[in-house]
């Protein structure tokens, strides 16, 4: 393969991969079967990376004639027929990985009784532009903006949308209790909301202000709240718990906003509809960075857990079926975990270097 931009791309043999013959690869099917099932009729876009989104498509198709269920054995050897490991070796040195998982709280669909965090749905006004060629006046890169009758200009901030710009407008989709509950649920981008009566509602990603994402962390790294090498989810959220006074303007220093829609999903032990419009499945699905890699490959990762969860070695074969917007870069994933607080444990400590191969589909026949 030639050279990518910013990663060399090296090809393996399966027999390359430390631990490839030890995965659940029935596992890793499932998730890929619902890849499959999307882009068998509706091939992806192959980005920058160059992994072919066509030929994806046409072994989606291969994959939709098999039956729905593989044992190991049968999956590993699908995997194996039809697909090139490729390692991506960044400029930057190694790959490297965090995780992500799907929160629950508790929520109201009207507000009172202590519920009075919005989650907002997008306003009609709110559209997806060009971040290569933005309209004037308009910051590099930004994906979203306000359509006005002469053209467009920046959205509202984090701040103003929390103070009130958006309130009346009957854009209220759910409320909570916690405003740090509600940050990181767009930090996340999905969330369980378990309501009063005993429903469930999942709420899932879709738009946002267009402004820059701000880490938290990096933030609280700046006004001293916390030391670097000690941030952790854990560790963003008891901070501002524990000093309510402050927690407010230092999140309003992330501008972007995340806007939901409800995203209903059949089966409860997958988690939420993510970017690329199939349900993210624990352990198996990743976020890559959107601009290089094309969504719905499989992707062999080799890291390490926390240290806290045993720093046990991962290497598991997953599917792209999502992004960030801090996940930039060729060999930069955040893993799915799953939903609920015991996955939150585990996404918010992860951060390990390690390797990152692309499965590559052959052109068969």
């Amino acid at each position: 393969m030639s050279t990518a931009p910013r990663a060399r791309l090296v090809p393996l043999d399966f027999s390359d991969l430390a631990g490839w013959p030890d995965d659940d690869h029935a596992a890793a099917w499932s998730a890929f079967r619902l890849s499959a099932a999307h882009i068998a009729d509706h091939p992806p876009k192959t980005r920058a990376l160059g992994f072919d989104g066509a030929a994806l498509s046409a072994i989606a198709r291969a994959a939709m004639a098999e039956p729905v269920i593989l044992d190991r054995d049968a999956a590993r050897r699908f995997f194996e027929t039809h697909f090139q490991p490729v390692r991506v070796e960044p400029d930057e040195g190694e790959g490297f990985f965090t995780g992500f998982y799907e929160p629950e709280a508790e929520a109201a669909l009207v507000p009172g009784a202590g519920f009075d965090v919005p989650l907002y749905r997008a306003p009609p006004e709110l559209v997806e532009i060009d971040e290569h060629n933005p309209p004037p006046g308009l910051e590099p890169g930004m994906r979203f903006a306000r359509k006005t009758y002469t053209g467009f200009e920046p959205f509202f901030e984090r701040g103003e949308i929390e103070r009130g710009a958006l309130a009346g407008r009957g854009l209220e989709l759910a409320f909570l209790a916690d405003p740090v509950d509600a940050f990181f649920i767009h930090i996340q981008g999905a969330a369980r909301l378990r309501l009063a009566d005993g429903g469930l509602l999942r709420v899932t990603y879709a738009a946002k202000s267009g402004h820059a994402y701000t880490p938290i962390g990096r933030v609280m790294i700046e006004h001293g709240a916390l030391q670097k090498g000690g941030v952790t989810m854990q560790t963003i959220r008891a901070w501002l718990g524990a000093h309510p006074a402050e927690a407010r303007a230092m999140m309003w220093e992330n501008r972007s906003f995340i806007f939901f829609r409800e995203a209903a999903v059949q089966d409860p032990s997958l988690g939420p509809i993510a970017a690329a419009k199939v349900p993210l499945t624990p352990g198996r699905s990743l976020a890559v960075d959107r601009t290089l890699h094309t969504f719905h490959m499989p992707v062999w990762i080799e890291t390490t857990l926390p240290a806290e969860e045993g720093g046990a070695p991962f290497r598991h074969l997953l599917v792209a079926q999502d992004t960030g917007s801090a996940i930039l870069g060729a060999a930069r994933g955040d893993i799915f975990f799953g939903s609920g607080d015991a996955a939150g444990r585990v996404a918010g400590r992860t951060q390990a270097k390690g390797g990152f191969v692309v499965l590559a589909p052959r052109r068969l026949g």
